[in-house]
């Protein structure tokens, strides 16, 4: 889990400012499927996002669309 929340912190600080919380939640979403060590399984990674991704739009209420992509 450190090492997930260490490659979220060095994107974050690569990246710095976020316009928007959407492009925010989109930098820490292709941090996540870039975290394959193996090489093979990568949809393994990001497969429950679409769930999460609804949790967040309940608890931000308005502020997150969840789209069909």
């Amino acid at each position: 889990m450190e090492s997930i929340n260490a490659r979220y912190r060095r994107a974050i600080r690569a990246r710095g400012h976020f316009p928007t919380e959407q492009a925010a939640l989109k930098c820490l979403y292709l941090v996540t499927r870039s975290l394959d060590p193996t090489g093979r399984g990568k949809a393994r990674w990001a497969m429950r996002w679409k769930p999460a991704l609804n949790a967040f739009a309940i608890t931000f209420n308005g502020r997150i669309t969840p789209t069909g992509n």
